[in-house]
């Protein structure tokens, strides 16, 4: 069986590590050819040359998703390599060191800072690639939200679940803007992954472990638990599906 993104170019936004190595892993296994733009150049850079030494064709790039002219040198560079851009998957977000703190205890600061990564520069890289689909009248946008945006009790970090909640809104909106055009979004809503960043959390084993008590499939996930909702949506076989949150978290959240 022919992999199913053969030939297909797509951005994974934050795929230094986490998530979106996964991701990168995994789209490049099914046959496309990504551009890998990160904060962390070094940590990318790694991820594109894993995918080079397999045979593939990646590329990575110094992008700050919350600078506009980051995100417009991002689409000028997809299509100086590739000539056209089928998959945008949006996966950069700020958590890491994001600490859990009541409501009022948040700052102008931590807020603007969350707001801009994760609610402004998805919009972003939205507004810079939605266009170069347009005109192709084709292309699958895919945003990574949170579970935590149908969880009330996720105290101690509003501006996080706010934020997230901010994308999952932008997906039905965009979703509804641009399916005349042929171009799908949908989001992902992953449960708490043991990515680096969670992994170092304090008390981080235990708190996997509490977790997975309340889950329906009672075990702690994992980056690869999430890859294959990412191939699904990125590839023909959801070209009906659009303005969806699907949630991939062992069924904590049944929407």
């Amino acid at each position: 069986m022919s992999p199913v993104l053969k030939n297909k170019v797509a951005i994974v936004t934050g795929a230094g590590r986490g998530l979106g190595k996964a991701f990168a892993l995994r789209y490049f296994e099914e046959g496309a050819k990504l551009l890998l733009p990160d904060l962390n150049i070094a940590r990318a850079e790694n991820t594109a040359k894993e995918i080079r030494a397999k045979g593939g064709e990646a590329v990575a790039m110094l992008t700050d998703i919350s600078d506009e002219n980051a995100t417009k040198k991002m689409a000028e560079e997809v299509i100086r390599l590739y000539g056209r851009v089928d998959i945008l998957l949006n996966n950069a977000a700020w958590i890491e060191n994001v600490n859990f703190m009541p409501y009022d205890a948040l700052t102008v600061a931590d807020w603007d800072r969350m707001f801009a990564v994760n609610a402004r520069g998805t919009w972003l890289c939205c507004k810079a690639i939605g266009p170069l689909m347009e005109k192709q009248s084709q292309g699958k946008i895919i945003n990574i939200v949170s579970d935590t945006i149908r969880m009330a009790g996720a105290n101690g970090l509003l501006h996080y679940v706010c934020s997230k909640a901010a994308v999952c809104v932008m997906t039905q909106c965009l979703a509804r803007t641009l399916g005349p055009s042929g171009i799908n979004v949908n989001a992902i809503a992953p449960g708490l992954t043991a990515t680096e960043a969670n992994l170092i959390r304090p008390d981080s084993d235990k708190n996997f472990e509490r977790l997975a008590a309340t889950l329906s499939i009672r075990r702690r996930e994992e980056p690869v638990d999430l890859v294959g909702t990412a191939v699904y949506l990125a590839s023909s076989d959801s070209d009906m599906v659009t303005g969806q949150v699907i949630y991939v978290d062992g069924g904590l959240v049944m929407a």
